[in-house]
């Protein structure tokens, strides 16, 4: 990606008090595409093929302004999640969220007890919270499971929010 693309990309980013830079539509006619999620996917594989942060970047801003969340976003973001070469983790897990799917959780999950080292300092453990409300909103049997073990987890912050989850779904 050249560095006027990125300015581009970067201009999707809403600023307070300023406001987004460019449109969705903007970018897509500069990269050629009609369709934001397939620019978001092309990006996306790009970066992960080239072990590129900045690119994953890109991709999850053109995702999010396009307001993409695809069941084709499924295999890529959970095979990018446990790298440590990027710093979008809270970012995936927001996506696999939304996606609602039962292929989710095995990531909900490692997303729950990992701590990835650019999020060390994060006491409140807020990947792990994000990760344990995205459980809570998939009405699967694996996820209710899932929540279940993490209600005996040593960590205190990742019990709590368990059991606040299997309590809002009626299952405690």
């Amino acid at each position: 990606m050249t560095p006027e693309e990125r300015d581009l990309v970067m201009g999707l980013v809403f600023v307070p008090g300023k406001g987004r830079r460019r449109t969705i539509d903007e970018v897509l006619a500069r990269f050629g595409e009609c369709d934001g999620g397939a620019l978001a996917l092309r990006l996306l594989r790009d970066a992960m093929e080239r072990r590129d942060a900045d690119g994953v970047d890109m991709a999850m801003i053109v995702s999010a302004a396009a307001g993409v969340s695809g069941e084709e976003f499924l295999e890529p973001l959970t095979e990018l999640f446990p790298a440590e070469w990027h710093r979008k983790h809270e970012d995936i897990v927001s996506v696999l969220g939304r996606l609602r799917s039962s292929g989710t959780v095995p990531t909900l999950v490692l997303a729950a007890h990992w701590v990835p080292g650019h999020l060390d300092w994060d006491e409140n453990r807020a990947l792990a919270v994000k990760a344990i409300w995205a459980l809570g909103a998939l009405p699967v049997a694996e996820a209710r499971a899932a929540l279940e073990g993490l209600r005996d987890a040593e960590n205190e912050i990742i019990r709590e929010n368990a059991v606040r989850q299997l309590a809002r779904r009626g299952e405690l």
